[in-house]
């Protein structure tokens, strides 16, 4: 079994020497030339695969958290395995993992002879702020499945023939690509980067050949070599690795993992609370999928899976935030950011919110829209419909594409996931009324996990927790002299606060963060992601300007929304519990209020664990001193309202850690609060119901 051996209490001499390490432990020594013996294979086959799914697609078997993925020996250590051999192909192989990650954005080249549209050379294949977004990246997964599936096929027959074969070649067989779930609790003691992605640098592996410590291939990519001439402005064309959160703009950077889960953790309420309202009120695929901000859509719709994968991307890449003067990570520039390995991780749980969601409103799909950004093959102001190419993804070797309506049920590609296991809800209405009937009882069970994963931190599981502990009662009205008799109205109804933000998606010339506190933050950017009333991030997912990128692909003329929640800050200020509860809202550390930090050394990595269950009003140790922020009590407009106007300040920086001074003009940047009124869920199997949203005021 792959396995990390090294303490915690060490990992943070590791990443000091990040770099040394990947250069001095490599691929996996099976004994005789496995790389050589692949090309020889790739070379016998087609030199573009058509994108068909593990299995052919033939045998649907289920994606895994990357966590329970690891619980399982001889699988994990096959997925190791696959990708360093992946990471290790001749990056002249379209299937190698340059090939594969390069269809994405740069170096901007031909993939499977599918040619550029003319002036769209410089762009890459992905559609973003699109209504493809969802749909194009589906087959994109399944062809880099696809192809880590096959290696793992062979490298399952090199072990010794007999029993010690047998277990390998039985888990070859139920690989699928895992997903990472940044939006759920993870287990007590563990940050929400996990410790196999972003612990250690090099990895001990049992392999056919022997217990072996290879460069850990979910750390980083090592480009072999590195393409400078693709790779034209600096820091990129002196980085010979992937990187997180970099020390530095310089050849000498190493990731700085122990920031990035700070930043994961402290966001992970907001987070979890996007995707819950996503679920729960975004029922409307055409402004579910994709950022871009269109005028005339209502102010309920700011929100979109691709706003929420953007900050995604942006906590990942790190900089901004605790690292002053340096360049953010890959995985925060559009064109650079599929080399690292967390990209397919993060996009396998993009698909997996899209299936979720499919269940639950599988008569909403792709409507026509023009593209607002240039793609390698689409150019600005064409329509995109349901029947628009997926370049460059073959479904025949007739050279016939996929297209959106093709890939709309995710099992036709062989894969599922665990919550939609029996699920026929992302079936269109079209199909019989008995599948349509048990698609209606198998949601419930969807509706379920979503409570289970994403609705602790919701006003939603507040009210069930007083209900069944009796100081609530159904149809009646709340007790005013109750804390959560501030919260609730009749029947279950409160208050939902929301923070809408628009801005052009360039306004920066890359991409830069937006952040809400209650009060004052701190002087020090470097301490804004452990600032007790930090109430949330959204990342604005960019390019490099100086590239020009942005330019040519009619990016720098977009304009993206997306949302910061403000409910959970404000329930507990009403309730006087948790981070923003007690009177004061500090603009020092959380102290000890989670512990979500553990396991990635250095001095952010200190914490205590965390109970599972409700998340919502978890008293708050340390807190610390602050500015004092007054009291609130209600979630009724009139409370709200001017406290928020006293209270809600916020603050910007971009990833290179230039913080963006109060008054600055930033083009197109509009911060609106709104609020809907909402009846929670009172059964797990089911989701809050949503008002009509009303208007508040304008913070910027």
């Amino acid at each position: 079994m792959a396995r990390f051996r090294l303490p915690i209490a060490l990992l943070s001499l590791i990443l000091l020497a990040a770099h040394s390490v990947v250069a001095q432990y490599g691929a996996y020594n099976y004994g005789f030339d496995a790389e050589k013996l692949i090309k020889r294979q790739l070379a016998s086959q087609e030199p573009v695969p058509v994108v068909r799914g593990a299995e052919g697609g033939e045998t649907i078997r289920l994606r895994q958290e990357i966590r329970q993925l690891e619980q399982d020996k001889e699988l994990w250590t096959l997925y190791i395995l696959g990708l360093s051999l992946m990471q290790f192909t001749d990056q002249s192989s379209p299937v190698s993992w340059y090939g594969i990650t390069g269809i994405h954005g740069i170096p901007h080249q031909t993939w499977g002879g599918v040619t550029p549209t003319p002036g769209n050379e410089e762009t890459g294949y992905c559609t973003h702020s699109s209504i493809l977004f969802p749909t194009w990246h589906r087959p994109y997964l399944v062809l880099y499945e696809q192809v880590l599936y096959n290696l793992i096929q062979n490298i399952a027959k090199w072990w010794p023939e007999g029993e010690l074969r047998k277990p390998y070649q039985a888990a070859a067989l139920r690989f699928r690509i895992p997903y990472w779930d940044w939006a759920s609790s993870p287990p007590s003691g563990q940050s929400v980067l996990p410790l196999s992605v972003g612990g250690s640098p090099y990895i001990d592996v049992n392999g056919p050949n022997g217990v072996q410590r290879i460069a850990n291939p979910l750390f980083s990519y090592s480009f072999k070599p590195l393409n400078a001439t693709a790779f034209l402005q600096d820091p990129w064309d002196i980085w010979t690795s992937t990187l997180r959160s970099p020390t530095t703009s310089d050849n000498k950077a190493q990731s700085n993992n122990s920031l990035v889960a700070m930043n994961f953790d402290q966001n992970l309420d907001s987070l979890g609370q996007r995707l819950y309202i996503l679920f729960s009120n975004y029922g409307n695929y055409s402004t579910f999928s994709n950022n871009a901000w269109i005028p005339y859509i209502n102010n309920g719709s700011y929100d979109s899976l691709e706003a929420l994968h953007d900050t995604v991307h942006n906590l990942a890449g790190g900089g901004g935030i605790g690292q002053p003067n340096a360049q953010g990570g890959h995985m925060a520039y559009i064109p650079y950011s599929s080399f690292d390995p967390i990209f397919f991780l993060h996009h396998a749980m993009v698909d997996r919110i899209f299936a979720i969601w499919q269940s639950l409103y599988p008569s909403s799909y792709v409507t026509p829209m023009q593209a607002y950004i240039s793609s390698y093959t689409t150019s600005r102001g064409e329509f995109q419909t349901a029947g628009t190419a997926l370049t460059p993804f073959y479904f025949n070797e007739n050279g016939t594409f996929w297209t959106s309506d093709m890939v709309r049920d995710h099992t036709r590609f062989g894969y599922n996931y665990p919550e939609l296991a029996g699920v026929s809800g992302s079936l269109p209405n079209s199909q019989s009324q008995s599948r349509r009937a048990l698609s209606k009882r198998a949601r419930g069970r969807v509706m379920a996990a979503i409570n289970r994963l994403y609705g602790p931190s919701t006003p939603s599981s507040l009210y069930r927790k007083e209900l069944r502990a009796g100081r609530l009662i159904p149809g009646k009205k709340a007790p005013s002299g109750l804390p959560a008799g501030r919260v609730f109205t009749g029947n279950g109804q409160y208050r939902e606060w929301i923070a809408n933000v628009r801005v052009k998606k360039q306004a920066l010339d890359g991409p830069f963060f937006i952040h809400l506190f209650l009060g004052e933050a701190p002087k020090d950017p470097k301490e804004w992601t452990s600032a007790k009333n930090h109430v949330g991030s959204m990342g604005v997912f960019a390019s490099d300007e100086r590239y020009g990128e942005s330019k040519m692909a009619g990016m720098d003329e977009v304009m993206v929304s997306g949302t910061i929640p403000l409910t959970k800050a404000l329930v507990e200020k009403v309730m006087g519990t948790g981070r923003f509860g007690g009177g004061a809202a500090t603009a020092g550390n959380r102290g000890k209020r989670g512990g979500r930090f553990v396991g990635f050394g250095g001095e952010l990595g200190a914490g205590i664990s965390q109970a599972p269950g409700d998340r919502y009003g978890a008293e708050d140790e340390g807190q610390g001193q602050g500015q004092e922020v007054d009291v609130l009590r209600s979630l009724d407009p009139k409370d709200v309202e001017p406290f928020l106007r006293r209270n809600l300040v916020v603050n910007i920086v971009k990833v290179d850690g230039k913080v963006v001074l109060h008054g600055s003009y930033i083009e197109g940047l509009g911060i609106h609060v709104v609020s809907s009124v909402v009846r929670a869920a009172g059964s797990e199997e089911e989701l809050p119901v949503w008002g009509e949203v009303e208007g508040g005021f304008d913070v910027v």
